[in-house]
């Protein structure tokens, strides 16, 4: 595939890929409308097996998009990947229902199990027209806080057609005709249609924004799931015409996979996050919690022994922090990172922060009592407006969070005293009445034209 340099770095694909992409989508509806003038090259092909595995391929494909898709919306909190990551969900199930119903196989044929993959493709386009669209910061998060129903609606959903299906109530309980769809069916397939232009007219404003070749895989590939279902309401079964739509279904998948897998590693799915996560400003609290004399209990310990000591903390501490509310935002050597509030849904994050922290030394001190030979932490924690987005290019790229704040929260840590907590102005502003503190001096931090304020916090109501 040409590709041209965007001016951010990243490639951009040539006219020769775009060109590509519009006969990806108008080949299928060509070859269906000499189909219907020609019918006699509308051949029948029986082959159970054949049918079995391109279905179950195209269900494997869109499952396991949909896993990688949704475990990227679950760390970055982006409702445009999780809709899609429900799109592909529902795909999958209803294809892999579908591939039940061949001839042979477990079930065999069944008109609910026989429907399956032109309602599931219906269902998805849903989720996949508003994917495409810019939701706010405001209505992202209200998806999002909903993810686990959505999730688990939806599996009922599959689960409930499976039960219908098995159970031949209507309108499932006639045969479906080999040549042409139900009124109801053919109503249901139009919206699907729709649903697909819809979202793919949306990932393809979206290309024209970023210009990163995930994104037109996107676009390409509703396009071409809408002209999908245009040919299953004219497809014969086990004709040319039948197999067509079963192809170019199995083709979208396959080509989103592609984009995906050329993607670096890291963020995979940015080019398509919500404005917001890509690049966005919020009110956060950083902690920093780093090893005090790691350097020299390093240079006297064997390697195998400094590696023992590290996990004997952080098995228990990492796990710690995420129970407190924290994103673990990077682990370097002995120091670790976390962001409160960093996606916008912690309000509180001061007071998470503050009580993470002091979790966070009880538990080092307890560990630690039975290793009197092994270093103590320190932690900062500062709270503050971050810019919380995506830094790098295609060659490399990660989520990062940036700021003042940041730097501060660092600085504090590095001035704590061992096994203690010092918190910022900043933090300190948000906490609640009757938690304990002590004042310090103004302190001169490196980096910092003035003395700032600190606080070295004890205790913190429950």
């Amino acid at each position: 595939m040409a590709e041209h340099e965007r001016d951010d770095g990243r490639a951009r694909p040539g006219n020769a890929a775009i060109v590509g992409a519009v006969l990806l989508v108008v080949g299928p509806l060509v070859l269906l409308a000499v189909l219907r003038l020609r019918p006699e090259l509308d051949v029948r092909w029986d082959s159970e097996p054949a049918h079995f595995w391109l279905v179950l391929i195209a269900a494997g494909i869109a499952g396991t998009l949909g896993y990688t898709v949704t475990e990227a919306a679950r760390r970055r909190h982006d409702a445009r990947l999780l809709l899609v990551s429900l799109a592909f969900i529902t795909a999958a199930g209803f294809l892999g229902l579908h591939a039940l119903a061949t001839p042979g196989v477990l079930v065999g044929p069944n008109a609910g199990f026989e429907l399956a993959t032109p309602i599931g493709l219906v269902l998805a386009s849903g989720f996949a027209a508003a994917s495409g669209s810019e939701l706010t910061a405001e209505r992202s998060r209200w998806v999002v806080a909903r993810a686990r129903a959505l999730l688990w609606g939806l599996l009922a959903v599959i689960v409930a057609w499976a039960v219908l299906s098995l159970a031949e109530l209507p309108p499932l309980d006639q045969p479906v005709p080999d040549e042409a769809l139900a009124t109801w069916q053919l109503i249901f397939v139009a919206f699907g249609v729709v649903g697909y232009t819809i979202g793919g007219w949306g990932y393809a404003r979206l290309y024209r924004r970023r210009g990163a070749p995930i994104v037109l895989s996107f676009a390409v590939a509703f396009a071409l799931l809408a002209v999908t279902l245009v040919v299953v309401a004219f497809a014969i079964n086990w004709q040319l015409t039948w197999w067509e739509w079963h192809v170019s279904m199995l083709a979208a998948f396959a080509l989103i996979a592609h984009g995906a897998r050329r993607e670096w590693h890291e963020e995979r799915f940015s080019p398509l996050y919500l404005e917001q996560t890509l690049e966005g400003t919020t009110e956060a609290s950083i902690l920093f919690a780093d090893l005090e004399s790691f350097t020299p209990y390093s240079e006297r310990t064997e390697p195998r022994e400094v590696r023992r000591m590290l996990d004997g903390y952080f098995s228990q501490l990492i796990p710690l922090l995420r129970d407190h509310g924290g994103d673990v935002h990077q682990l370097i050597g002995d120091a670790v990172m976390v962001v409160f509030n960093k996606h916008g849904h912690q309000p509180d994050h001061a007071r998470l922060a503050a009580h993470a922290a002091l979790a966070f030394q009880v538990r080092a001190t307890a560990i630690a009592d039975g290793h009197p030979d092994w270093p103590r932490f320190r932690v900062g924690v500062n709270s503050g407006e971050i810019a919380a987005g995506v830094v790098g290019n295609r060659g490399h790229r990660k989520h990062d969070v940036i700021g003042d704040t940041v730097n501060l929260a660092a600085r504090l840590e590095s001035l704590a005293p061992v096994g203690g907590v010092l918190i910022g102005e900043g933090t300190h502003a948000d906490l609640p009445d009757g938690t304990v503190v002590e004042p310090l001096p103004p302190l001169q931090v490196k980096g910092k034209a003035r003395p700032v304020t600190a606080f070295a916090l004890h205790d913190l109501p429950s």
